[in-house]
């Protein structure tokens, strides 16, 4: 079935934030901010600005009636700031013009005074100056200390990745407006309507009744508008409050990238214990996670960098430490993957630099640790299902593995200026919300009297295809024609307490939900049908808009049945509800069974080096991919490649630079770069792994949001063994991304290695 929004996507008919039809009387908010990373607010004068023709207000943290806190995790981060500035792009005033052009000429005319102190940008000096979000966490298996005795090899380093910019198509914004009593309703574009609902009645001091929050959908979130999107829906929503008129607000590009956090960049100590077999026998590692300014998600982030530090491989003996570090950087927050990459990062850089030093190939270490079922989880779950092997066979086999080696061997010998490198890279990730509360959800639907259907769930679409998946629950289950099922918004209003679309867990939850509630509704028109066509409901089913008794078409449409129930006043509106069964985190101790299954995968890279410019060209790639029963492939493949671009941006190009002095660098499109049309592989061939799914995801069809970016982590691994293949003296570095700049240094990082030809 294909996406049901591909039609009104190409004809430019989906409606955005800024597509909304603005009322008359709409004001435009634009967001004063603090020009500097650390430091004491002085003094504001904001007379000029005030003066400015068709200014109604600046509003600041003086005009917030209740609490000037939007943390989501921990209240740690005020809405405004008021004395002090905690990061450079920090909201300080919000002004309020007749137009969103004189909001910001009157930004430009306020003057503030700030006495600036020195800020902390690296998380290993923020943890020695003792500046932390929360206590530090520590994941245990075995006895890592007493292991190391009996490895063969030994071998420590440390692997730094950067953060990475959402870059979503729309930026951050929030349409706000009176209803009647007071109420507010938010147009937000979020992946967390209820975040949104929860802080604006906190901010603005009234209950959460009081405040609706709709979604239409999102120009993609990637986790950055999980939580980060609350701030701009409270400041639409507090001025509406305090101004009785329309406020929209929605962030210009630059201001959008200085203002809000990122994936987190992580610093790294890692230590790994080997036998002569090439089995890991033991691995300690130390993560210092840069979560900015305030705790944002970095909590839950840091976790799930814990939950994944393994990868999948079984260890038998793992410590596994992580600091949360208070710099002066935005907050930093969720993006796809939600720290899983960077805990996949390391181990897989302490593998490649143990392969280096024995002489040996880095799948050979890959291969001989791939988790199996009845391994255990450092963090306790036992493994089912595991297809780590089968994942992996499938890949050597299906591309002949073999065959690409000498391939790549061939050319390095017959080519003096391009080196191609491969990389295998297998996937392990879980799914669930690792804070076991957030797994649950509902689902509203209604059946009207003509036989068309409304679906409301809490699931946000934001250009991943989840209500195309909504529809074909309720669509099935009904057996009916597609076309007779409406996805309605996601609105706070209709389906009440959601978690937030993210952790790759929306089809699921919001899915399983939706199922109950056309079950029960199926089960009350089965009752109606019976009766009709005076036979048991055991006997009924329906297929194709028709109903069928004993196996026999009857002379029931879909519409005389749903008509019939509605003259015999059956109830043809129901909800589901939804929490997933058998997890459990104890985090006194650590333990627990926190996912509700995992999904594996296997990706071979193949990227070719010029080694006279440093560039590279990634030539292919292929993998195995565990779907379960993909009950879309389109929407499937298309997140699949999707997500390994992104993952591949990450760790070849995309270059998140802050100066020391806590300011932005790659500030804008000119100086931040993403893969694009000339920058993706050449190929992606992505190929099904045969299973029968798993009972846990919605139909047995796996989620498939973030696993597969974490298939790009192989692309540094892929550049670097081609570097080798050119510079036999190039020491292995694990400091991404692998930009150009840093390949041609690697190529050429010893003074007697010659150009050749040149």
């Amino acid at each position: 079935m294909k996406n049901i929004d591909s039609k009104g996507h190409v004809r430019g008919e989906s409606v955005y934030l800024d597509d909304i039809t603005v009322r008359v009387g709409t004001l435009y908010g634009d967001v004063f901010d603090a020009p500097c990373a650390h430091g004491k607010i002085k003094s504001v004068d904001y007379s000029e600005a005030e003066q400015l023709p068709g200014v109604i207000k600046i509003l600041t943290y003086k005009d917030i009636p209740g609490e000037n806190q939007i943390g989501g995790i921990f209240s740690d981060e005020p809405l405004f700031a008021e004395n002090e500035i905690h990061f450079w792009g920090m909201p300080i005033a919000l002004v309020i013009a007749e137009s969103e052009f004189t909001a910001r000429q009157a930004r430009k005319l306020i003057k503030i005074d700030i006495e600036e102190f020195p800020p902390i940008v690296d998380p290993k000096e923020a943890k020695a100056k003792g500046s932390l979000i929360f206590p530090p966490r520590t994941f245990k298996l075995g006895e890592v200390e007493r292991a190391w005795k009996q490895c063969d090899y030994i071998f420590e380093g440390t692997a730094d990745s950067e953060g990475q910019e959402h870059l979503y198509i729309e930026t951050q914004g929030a349409y706000a407006y009176l209803m009647e009593n007071g109420n507010i309703r938010i147009a937000s574009s979020t992946q967390g309507p209820t975040a949104v609902q929860r802080t604006v009645a906190k901010v603005l001091g009234v209950s959460m009744n009081k405040v609706e929050v709709d979604v239409t959908r999102l120009g993609g979130g990637f986790g950055g508008k999980e939580d980060q999107a609350t701030a701009w829906g409270v400041m639409a929503a507090l001025g509406t409050m305090l101004l009785n008129r329309p406020v929209k607000i929605a962030l210009h590009r630059m201001d959008d990238m200085r203002m809000t956090g990122k994936r987190h960049p992580y610093r790294s100590d890692f230590k790994i214990g080997l036998s002569k077999d090439l089995k890991i026998c033991a691995y300690a590692v130390t993560f210092y996670q840069n979560a900015g300014a305030a705790a944002d998600l970095s909590p839950a982030v840091m976790e799930r960098t814990l939950f994944h530090a393994t990868n999948s491989y079984y260890v038998p003996n793992v410590t596994a430490t992580a600091y949360s570090c208070k710099t002066h950087l935005p907050p930093n927050t969720a993006f796809r993957g939600f720290g899983g990459p960077q805990g996949m990062f390391v181990i897989e850089s302490a593998i490649a630099k143990a392969a280096k030093e024995l002489g040996v190939e880095a799948y050979e270490i890959q291969q001989k640790n791939l988790l199996k079922d009845g391994d255990e989880f450092p963090y306790g779950q036992i493994a089912e299902q595991a297809e780590a092997h089968s994942t992996w066979k499938e890949a050597c086999d299906k591309f002949n593995l073999e065959s690409l080696n000498k391939e790549i061997k061939d050319f390095n010998t017959s080519n003096k200026h391009l080196k191609k490198g491969m990389a295998m890279q297998p996937v392990c990730f879980g799914i669930s919300f690792t804070n076991t509360a957030m797994n649950n959800a509902r689902a509203l639907v209604h059946i009207y009297s003509d036989g068309s259907v409304g679906v409301s769930t809490g699931a946000v679409e934001m250009g991943q295809g989840v209500n195309t998946k909504m529809l074909q629950v309720a669509a099935s289950t009904f057996a009916i024609d597609p076309a007779k099922v409406k996805l309605e918004t996601t609105n706070t209003t209709r389906v009440a307490n959601t978690s937030p679309s993210a952790a790759s867990s929306t089809a699921d939850l919001n899915g399983k939900a939706l199922q109950i509630a056309c079950d029960k509704l199926l089960d009350r028109l089965k009752e109606t049908a019976a009766k009709l066509l005076k036979a048991e409901a055991k006997h009924i089913i329906l297929k194709n808009d028709l109903v069928y008794c004993e196996g026999k078409p009857s002379e029931l449409t879909w519409e005389k049945l749903v008509q019939a129930a509605f003259l015999d006043r059956v109830c043809l509106t129901e909800n589901g509800h939804y929490a997933t069964p058998v997890i459990h985190f104890d985090k006194t101790r650590e333990k627990g069974h926190p996912f509700a299954y995992h999904v594996y995968g296997t990706a071979i890279l193949i990227v070719t080096v010029d080694c006279i410019r440093g560039t590279y060209e990634f030539d292919t790639v292929k993998l195995i991919h565990d779907f379960g029963k993909s009950m879309n492939e389109s929407i499937d493949l298309g997140q699949i490649e999707g997500g390994l671009v992104q993952g591949i941006g990450w760790m070849t190009m995309e270059e998140l630079k802050y100066n020391k002095e806590g300011r932005l660098l790659s500030n804008a499109l000119s100086t931040y770069k993403i893969p694009d049309i000339y920058s993706v592989p050449k190929e992606i061939q992505v190929e099904a792994l045969e299973t029968g799914g798993h009972e846990m995801a919605i139909n047995k069809s796996k989620a498939v949001g973030e696993p597969p970016l974490m298939y790009g982590l192989g692309a540094y691994f892929a550049i670097q063994n081609a570097v080798r293949a050119y510079n036999p003296d190039y020491h292995l570095k694990f400091d991404a991304p692998f930009t150009p700049e840093k390949v041609l240094k690697g190529l050429y990082e010893k003074a007697n290695v010659s150009v050749p030809g040149v």
